[in-house]
């Protein structure tokens, strides 16, 4: 039987996350698993007046892996001219994530997917400043149910669970809070293995509501590059990127740089992604998670980094929405855990959250 919570879920993404416009060219890109939301989402594209270019993927990683692991390397760093032109002439883009194995990349030499990251990094600028409106999302696959560890039915029911909100709603409850992190200078993250401070003096929270990433629920900004001080311990959750798992990240940063990483699992693949290039070891991100319908973590960074009581800090790439100016073909999102007894968030010294309860 039809989930009539598709085609829902459809009109969100192309109503409210990209609003697409008649006449406008949208790329809608997903495996071949996430077959029934590729085909709603073209049917409401096509409802409002404009094309509908659809690119279904075989793995759902939304890299060609046969070619990516036998194509000179020259090749794997320069995209095609027709890949180029896509990304230069498209109007809108939907990414739906739906993969038959969350570690298939982990097949792949960190030097190639370097490689193919750095390749397409001049062909995302669209994407990063927003000129190319866009949504990432997922689609429910046993995959992705069993890094959950649920059934598939479940993991279904909470990724609807987690999207259908009343986002105008949230949008309002968020944007409380996020104006009082725009009135701020400083912001100090403690814990019981974590104290650091980083600025956001000048820059800006953006709330997302039902925009780039579905689910929403977080509000996010980019910390000013050279601030951030002090040390962080990600020990609550693993740390989930292209397909390896990196368990008891440590990050200490001196001047806005990560001068020492340790980790406890995979910690030679944190310190080849925080070297790939001069950006790699700034902060791009500092990010606190709201969804209401999120509050456990799934091995699965789109709902992860939104848990309601938690932050996220990415390194790498910053948000030029945000302000944000480092460059890198980096944006790792990695989740600390703030709903413990005796973890705060201050503001220039005030305290505004408490074992993950608002004091605002």
């Amino acid at each position: 039987m039809n989930d009539p919570r598709v085609e829902q879920y459809a009109a969100l993404l192309v109503d409210k996350c990209i609003d697409v416009q008649p006449g406008w060219q949208v790329l809608v890109n997903g495996g071949v698993l996430a077959r029934p939301l590729l085909e709603a989402v073209s049917r409401q594209i096509g409802r409002r007046g404009a094309y509908a270019l659809q690119r279904a993927n075989l793995s759902g990683s939304g890299i060609n892996l046969p070619w990516a692991l036998e194509a000179p390397e020259e090749l794997l760093a320069t995209p095609t001219g027709i890949e180029a032109h896509v990304w230069q002439e498209a109007d809108a883009l939907v990414a739906i994530e739906a993969p038959e194995n969350t570690r298939e990349l982990s097949i792949l030499p960190a030097e190639r997917l370097a490689l193919i990251q750095g390749g397409l990094r001049p062909h995302l600028e669209r994407v990063l400043r927003m000129e190319l409106k866009w949504v990432g999302c997922q689609y429910p696959t046993p995959a992705l149910a069993q890094e959950a560890d649920m059934s598939l039915e479940a993991f279904a029911d909470f990724l609807y669970g987690a999207c259908l909100l009343d986002w105008d709603a949230e949008r309002e409850r968020m944007s409380r809070y996020a104006e009082r992190f725009d009135a701020a200078d400083e912001v100090h993250i403690v814990a019981g293995d974590t104290d650091l401070r980083l600025s956001i003096a000048g820059r800006s929270m953006i709330v997302d509501a039902g925009g780039a990433n579905m689910p929403g629920g977080e509000f996010f900004t980019s910390p000013v590059e050279d601030s951030a001080e002090g040390e962080i311990v990600f020990g609550e959750f693993p740390a989930v990127y292209l397909g390896r798992e990196v368990r008891g990240a440590r990050l200490r940063f001196d001047g806005g740089v990560v001068v020492d990483a340790s980790a406890e699992v995979n910690e030679e693949f944190l310190i080849e992604q925080l070297d790939l290039d001069e950006g790699a070891r700034r902060l791009g991100e500092l990010g606190i998670g709201c969804n209401p319908a999120i509050a456990r973590h799934m091995k699965n960074t789109l709902f992860d980094e939104k848990i309601d009581g938690t932050v996220h800090l990415a390194v790498g790439q910053g948000l030029p929405d945000a302000g944000g100016v480092n460059v890198s073909q980096l944006h790792w999102d990695i989740v600390k855990e703030m709903r413990a007894e005796g973890t705060r968030i201050e503001l220039d010294g005030e305290p505004v959250q408490e074992s993950g309860r608002w004091l605002l």
